[in-house]
């Protein structure tokens, strides 16, 4: 019985690995550890593979090591990547497009990419799995220094990193540049030394290098920049806010895998993900490089970022470090209605600059209507379903306007820099839906649920974590370690970014809070700060988020804090508190303005038991049933 066992195991095997063909890069001469380009060697090894699957699964393998990207050798695509700047060239150092059942495994390999580029990109494909790589830049567009001297009549003395190519432009200002790129840096992001923690009370900080007098080839001295809490020996990342491409980009994929990925540095997001199904990552990091990475940030925004997704998206057993932005941020996107043509149609439009020019739905596909002063739900609520949707171009006539593809995963190209669609719906609109008062469209179709555990997120700017989905949310067994700004923020917004929409079942349980709120950033109200943006609350007869018995759940969670706000929640129906942990600690001054441990705003249906704190002169237990509580 056991010789047949063995039997079967091995012709299984044999069966998967010839169901499954390998490709060595090395075969297309693509090989580790030199300075030349292997971007069109990729791109020519990968339209073989293609041809050559004949809808097998394959997998391509790098041997360990080095290898570089540049511009010159790299394909162009036209992406319009949602929340990054839209500009429809981008050079590519590895596009994988329209494959079924790809594996790339890099075997521990390092992709080293120059100048401007997006490195990876995932379209249009189905089951293709990305692992054991990692993703840098041999010169990134933040210049990092460190304060040498602060003098209060002369200003700020620093020392840029040996690898910042810096100079002193004509007009007298620092820049530093490199591969086809200069930059002048406006703002920065102050780190302490030896920690990595964001220097306490400090946020984004004016970096005043307009005139400086430069002293020696790494030295400057910025007369015009003075700030005492820069202290001699605090780090510097001088940036701007431009974030041309993500380190990978992922849209128009059903199930796809990023595993052991590290992220050293991206100019925009580390991942980008739109219109997308089934994504899971594990052990997908944005992260230094290790304990000796002379660099102190990583991305220049988000670690990853997921727009208009569906199904599920899993995220485990990452690290994110260093990024100027949240850990991860998932949500969809509302058009704004500009015109109402009759009963049944539309014409809506993208409207953050950072915001359009891919697909925002599909026929079929179901939507509701938000009131962007209140955010409440028109007609309590009205879903209908999409029967068309088409490109709007003003002054076109009908047969120059493109429909957009019937399926999600059908590249017609036809939303390529598109911002506004006509629509059409199959029932009639309620009547109130017009131009003259902002409307928001939801899709809520393209709305993922999200599994995010085991994860440290430690000294970035801003926020942690940031979900904005109706579908199940679990953020579970993740150390939160000086995320600067709120830990985890549940938000809303149909007037600024645009980002939709009201969270239903949300499970925060079992995570570590160290030291969150050491600064100030939008949305930092609370270590969870639950958040929509209501430009009109007092006239919201509604609540945005809930909408049922302890919709929203924090539970069992350890908080280490210094200050005094915990939990602030806005506009919700359905709230526990319950079997968190709370330890006050006096590594820093409290300063934040909200001296509450738990400030409700327009809140109802909420049970909030046990210990807040653990110091006499503090409110000890709360046994709250509130039918609403204001501010």
């Amino acid at each position: 019985m056991k010789r047949n066992l063995s039997i079967i195991v091995c012709l299984c095997m044999a069966i998967n690995l010839w169901a499954k063909q390998v490709y060595e890069a090395s075969s297309f001469g693509i090989v580790p550890n030199t300075s030349a380009d292997m971007s069109t060697l990729v791109s020519q090894m990968l339209d073989k593979v293609k041809a050559e699957a004949n809808g097998k699964s394959v997998t391509v393998r790098f041997a360990p090591g080095k290898y570089h990207f540049y511009p010159e050798g790299a394909v162009h695509k036209e992406y319009y990547i949602s929340n990054h700047d839209q500009h429809s060239d981008r050079a590519v150092g590895i596009a994988i497009e329209e494959f079924e059942g790809l594996t790339i495994d890099g075997q521990g390999a390092d992709f080293i990419f120059h100048g401007r580029m997006l490195p990876v990109s995932v379209v249009a494909t189905k089951d293709c799995t990305l692992r054991n790589f990692s993703v840098d830049f041999a010169t990134p567009h933040i210049a990092q220094s460190e304060v040498i001297s602060n003098n209060p009549n002369e200003g700020i003395t620093f020392r840029v990193a040996p690898w910042v190519n810096a100079q002193v432009s004509t007009d007298g200002a620092f820049t530093h540049s490199g591969e086809g790129w200069t930059f002048r840096p406006m703002w920065g992001i102050a780190f302490e030394p030896d920690s990595r923690h964001i220097v306490y009370n400090t946020s984004d900080i004016g970096t005043p290098v307009q005139q400086v007098v430069r002293l020696d080839e790494r030295t400057f001295l910025a007369p015009a920049w003075k700030d005492k809490r820069l202290v001699p020996g605090t780090v510097i990342a001088m940036r701007t806010y431009e974030r041309p491409s993500p380190g990978i980009f992922v849209s128009h994929a059903r199930n796809t895998k990023l595993e052991n990925i590290k992220m050293h540095y991206a100019e925009g997001m580390g991942l980008l993900a739109q219109m997308s199904e089934d994504i899971t990552l594990d052990g997908f990091s944005v992260c230094l490089s290790g304990e000796d990475d002379p660099r102190y940030f990583t991305t220049q925004a988000d670690a990853t970022h997921f727009s208009g997704c569906k199904g599920k998206i899993r995220s485990i057993n990452g690290l994110y470090e260093g990024m100027m932005d949240d850990a991860i941020n998932v949500h969809g996107t509302y058009l704004k209605v500009m015109e109402r043509i009759d009963d049944h149609t539309l014409r809506a439009r993208y409207m953050h600059g950072q915001a359009w020019g891919f697909d925002w739905g599909y026929t079929g596909d179901k939507v509701q209507f938000v009131r962007s002063r209140t955010m409440e739900l028109v007609g309590g609520p009205f879903t209908t379903e999409v029967a068309e949707i088409k490109e709007y171009s003003e002054g076109a006539n009908a047969s120059q306007v493109s429909t957009i593809a019937s399926q999600p995963f059908e590249l017609s190209g036809a939303t390529h820099g598109t911002r506004e669609f006509v629509i059409r719906f199959k029932d009639a609109l309620p009547e109130e839906i017009t131009a003259n008062e902002g409307y928001g469209i939801e899709n809520l179709t393209w709305t993922p649920e999200v599994y995010f555990a085991n994860n440290t997120i430690r000294n970035n700017r801003a926020r942690g974590t940031l979900f904005s989905t109706p579908k199940r949310t679990v953020v579970e067994d993740n150390l939160f370690d000086h995320t600067s700004g709120t830990a985890i923020l549940l938000c809303g917004d149909c007037n600024g970014w645009y980002e939709t929409g009201a969270c239903r079942d949300v499970l925060i349980r079992r995570n570590r809070f160290v030291n969150a709120l050491t600064n100030m950033f939008q949305f930092t109200n609370g270590v969870i700060s639950i958040y929509p943006e209501i430009p009109a609350l007092a006239e919201q007869k509604a609540y945005f988020h809930g909408g049922a018995k302890n919709a929203i759940r924090i539970v069992n969670n350890e908080f280490e804090t210094f200050d005094h706000p915990l939990l602030y929640a806005k506009s919700v129906d359905g709230l526990l508190w319950k079997g968190n942990t709370i330890r006050k600690n006096s590594d820093y001054a409290p300063f934040h303005w909200n001296k509450a441990s738990v400030l409700l705003e327009r809140v109802t249906n909420v049970k909030i038991h046990g210990a807040l704190c653990n110091r006499k002169d503090e409110l000890k237990r709360v046994e709250l049933n509130l039918s609403e509580t204001k501010k």
